[in-house]
């Protein structure tokens, strides 16, 4: 097992997490800081991500300190591999748990073929527009807080690159699924119109991100494991 020093942070690291449920990107950031600085004895130190998770999402978070934070950018822009759960059937404001179902819609018709048949156009670069709860920002204000006000908001399409999409399950209203995409895809957008194309609705009900570039969730750290590798507290700590 690797043993960091205050210098190996300093100096630059890529740290593979495997970001826990309910947690936002944002809270593993501030728990992986404050462990470096109270086990390494350090005041300050560069600690940021490579690619927001959301909290409903669990799988891999690049996380990068000291002079490494230069490459967060370059990190972001790889292509990025996740597994899931689409819910057909129903619908609601958020794409995915967050919010409650708004809408219901038969599934009678749907089958394998059906479902398989639906994916081709969503493969290359296709146009997709964000969903209303998300951290995008419009005018100065991120786009959930318009809509947790009810508030009405223009959004734009944006163009992104689908290179394989499969469906790995189907136990209706349930499918799995496995996507590779460019960055700025939302799985929870391809759910909302996976469900339109089928002519039903979907949501997104579970989500994994396995893959960035060449980085694999298989070989992250829990919290546990990355506490292992650092040095032991000072005991005033």
């Amino acid at each position: 097992m690797v043993n960091f020093t205050a210098e190996d942070f300093k100096n630059g690291q890529i740290l593979l997490f495997d970001k826990p449920l309910e947690w936002t990107s944002f809270q593993l950031v501030n728990k992986v800081r404050w462990l470096i600085r109270s086990h390494c004895g350090i005041k300050k130190i560069k600690v940021g991500h490579a690619g927001t998770l959301d909290p409903l999402a669990t799988g891999l978070l690049i996380i990068c300190t000291g002079k490494f934070t230069k490459r967060i950018q370059e990190l972001q822009g790889q292509e990025k591999e996740y597994t899931g759960t689409f819910t057909l059937g129903a619908t609601t404001p958020s794409y995915d748990l967050e919010t409650e179902v708004d809408n219901t819609f038969p599934i009678d018709h749907l089958n394998e073929e059906v479902l398989n048949n639906a994916i081709p156009q969503f493969l290359g670069e296709i146009e997709q527009y964000p969903p209303v709860f998300s951290a995008l920002k419009k005018d100065g204000k991120r786009l959930y807080e318009y809509a947790r006000k009810g508030e009405e908001v223009k959004i734009d399409s944006r163009k992104v690159s689908i290179s394989s999409f499969t469906l790995t399950r189907i136990n209706l209203p349930e499918v799995d699924f496995q996507v590779r995409c460019s960055k700025g895809t939302y799985i929870r957008s391809l759910a909302h119109d996976f469900g339109k194309a089928v002519e039903s609705g979907a949501h997104l009900s579970a989500l994994r991100r396995t893959k960035i570039g060449d980085f694999n969730v298989n070989d992250s750290y829990d919290l546990d494991r990355f506490i292992a590798t650092l040095p032991p507290k000072s005991p005033r700590e």
